[in-house]
């Protein structure tokens, strides 16, 4: 078996704590062929032998499992056909950019390549609207209709929220999350953010018990790898660990596990084995499956490579 991990630009990445670079490293370690492959050398073609650029790499796994000493090396070409695990670790945000790369994926299935997510099961479940359709979700709204989100939020003060956020719908890390007043000035914010970021919009009551944390769980077909609780840092409300959030070692509640598990059962009949979980309030805020991350810190909290058991369990 040979693993393409199909990625960034290194540059864009954040390599010492890069989950793709643990996975990839440990893989490598196990004896496992294993290459990178970049957007630059990736394409397909319906005739004719289907070959790569792909490169070998270099790096350590510190104690803590922080990346060290990362290098990429020789290229080589590699040919198309079974026996090969392509996995999609392009980060979102999902637009076109990557919506294309879903579509070339899914074209390689006719070389007998395994793709891993599988980009179908990407495409048709949501991260954010597939944790909506559970019972214990967060009152959301999705949609740019300036009305629907206005009736919205009344509904929502009339349960007496007051604060509000907005986030759009296909992003990460934060980005374009913003806290607002459930007030007069509602309507025109709702329309500059969604015309900030081209749609539909998430409007969603502030739950201010994201300032003792939120929970960040990794699943690998179907089984809990860890867990941790991100706490952000003070007078702040993103439990981002990118933007200073903290985080410790953390047990679910037998509840909250049984639907995590329940939730990946679904996704692996899509072919989604590796999902994410981010929960805050008890409720699931969102179920990660374009690029699952905090594999390095998850690993780091439980003080064991998670990236061995995701192999042992390939």
């Amino acid at each position: 078996m040979t693993h393409i991990l199909f990625i960034d630009p290194i540059e864009k990445l954040v390599v010492k704590k890069d989950s793709t670079m643990l996975l990839a490293l440990t893989l490598k370690n196990r004896g496992e062929d294993v290459l990178f492959l970049f957007e630059e050398d990736f394409f397909v073609q319906n005739s004719g032998e289907m070959s790569f650029d792909c490169y070998e790499f270099s790096g350590s796994i510190e104690d803590d499992f922080y990346i060290t000493d990362f290098a990429i090396g020789n290229k080589k070409k590699v040919q198309m056909k079974e026996g090969i695990t392509l996995h999609m670790r392009i980060d979102p945000p999902y637009d076109s950019r990557y919506q294309r790369y879903l579509w070339m994926q899914q074209f390689l299935e006719n070389y007998g390549v395994q793709v891993a997510n599988n980009p179908l099961g990407i495409m048709k479940n949501n991260e954010k609207l597939e944790a909506y359709k559970r019972d214990n979700s967060l009152e959301s709204y999705v949609g740019a209709s300036v009305s629907g989100a206005v009736s919205f939020v009344e509904h929502l003060k009339s349960e007496g929220v007051e604060d509000l956020i907005l986030k759009p719908l296909d992003l990460y890390q934060g980005i374009g999350v913003e806290k607002v007043k459930a007030d007069e000035n509602f309507a025109e914010v709702f329309m500059n953010k969604s015309r900030e970021f081209f749609g539909p919009v998430v409007v969603q009551p502030f739950d201010s018990s994201v300032v003792t944390g939120e929970i960040r769980s990794i699943y690998y077909k179907a089984v809990e790898l860890g867990t941790i609780l991100k706490t952000p840092k003070a007078g702040e409300f993103l439990a981002n660990i990118a933007q200073g959030a903290k985080f410790v070692r953390y047990e679910m509640d037998k509840s909250l596990k049984d639907e995590c598990h329940e939730i990946c059962k679904d996704l692996m009949n899509d072919g989604v084995d590796l999902v994410a979980f981010d929960i805050l309030g008890g409720k699931i805020s969102e179920v990660n499956v374009t690029c699952p991350g905090l594999l390095v810190e998850v690993s780091k909290a439980m003080e064991e490579n998670l990236a061995e058991k995701i192999v042992d369990l390939m």
